[in-house]
């Protein structure tokens, strides 16, 4: 989530990795269930935290159970799916070489959408693609509250290996006249040299589904993604998402395997840009200084 004050961000992931396999637990990326934090300050270098705990305390819903929850060590995600419900949570309390990081958060949406769902490759889903945050997060003694602390997104991921590459963005376009514009857009490799496509984007309460949009030069090799597509009742749109600048992190994933890593290219303080068009419509520009993220992976291998 972009905080709304444009100071920062914040990235929270609840991982759940090689539950039946042993892998090497010298740092917290080695254990079975982590916890991290990224706190991506405006104009100044991210920060990464990550905790690691053992299997045994952990406490996840049966498989297909609504509510959804995940609880290791204080820290806890509870996902409900049922349309009746309006608002969820999440909590959390690290302590990493010297750092103390806690967080208590609600959040509410009113547009979700599955973006891929492969059978066993895995499935990307987004409960919450239009998210706003309200509650409070602390670093070190620095506070971060509000009844509208911030706006994005909140996801789950699920696959038996990362994908050998992949660009995902989402981007938040808040407006004040109107509901705000979302998009999601993601790539990714797929078996016998076939490439996964997908971008959605929820605007004036509609969504509008790509499946083919074409690459606007090379510009991923430099943290950028300019891309343009048409659905198929002729709704137009131009995107671009800028990841440069001092927000971009990069951080090493451990391969489901245990052997090796590879690195994530991730900012989740990027800035974006639409150009949206229905069929003989006036064009409709939208732009964000700091509501979009962008990750890029190249050439994970396995």
């Amino acid at each position: 989530m972009g905080l709304a004050d444009g100071s920062g961000a914040w990235w929270f992931r609840y991982l759940l990795m090689n539950p039946g396999r042993s892998c090497p637990a010298e740092s917290p990326q080695g254990m079975p269930v982590q916890v991290w934090a990224t706190w991506f300050p405006a104009n100044a270098k991210p920060q990464t935290f990550i905790q690691g705990f053992p299997l045994h305390g952990l406490d996840i819903s049966p498989r297909g159970q609504a509510p959804f929850h995940l609880r290791i060590g204080g820290n806890e995600i509870g996902n409900e799916i049922c349309p009746e419900i309006e608002e969820e949570s999440c909590r959390g309390a690290l302590h990493v070489e010297g750092h103390a990081i806690a967080w208590n958060l609600r959040y509410h949406s009113t547009f979700r959408v599955t973006l891929s769902n492969k059978g066993w490759i895995g499935f990307s889903r987004t409960p919450h693609s239009d998210a706003v945050f309200s509650g409070e997060i602390t670093l070190d003694g620095r506070r971060f509250a509000s009844d509208v602390l911030g706006f994005g997104v909140q996801g789950h991921n699920c696959g038996y290996r990362h994908r050998n590459f992949w660009t995902w963005a989402h981007a938040y376009f808040p407006r004040t006249d109107r509901d705000a514009t979302t998009l999601e857009a993601l790539v990714y490799e797929m078996p016998f040299g076939l490439v996964f496509r997908k971008a959605v984007l929820w605007h004036d309460g509609q969504q509008y589904i790509f499946r083919n949009f074409q690459d606007d030069g090379n510009t991923r090799e430099n943290m950028q993604w300019n891309f343009h597509c048409v659905a198929r009742n002729g709704f137009r749109l131009e995107a671009a998402i800028d990841g440069r600048g001092p927000s971009m992190h990069r951080l090493p994933y451990l391969k489901t395997d245990g052997m090796g890593s590879f690195e994530v290219a991730n900012n989740s303080l990027a800035s974006a840009s639409l150009v949206i068009a229905s069929p003989g419509g006036p064009a409709e520009r939208l732009e964000t200084a700091t509501g979009a993220v962008l990750e890029i992976v190249r050439d994970t291998v396995g």
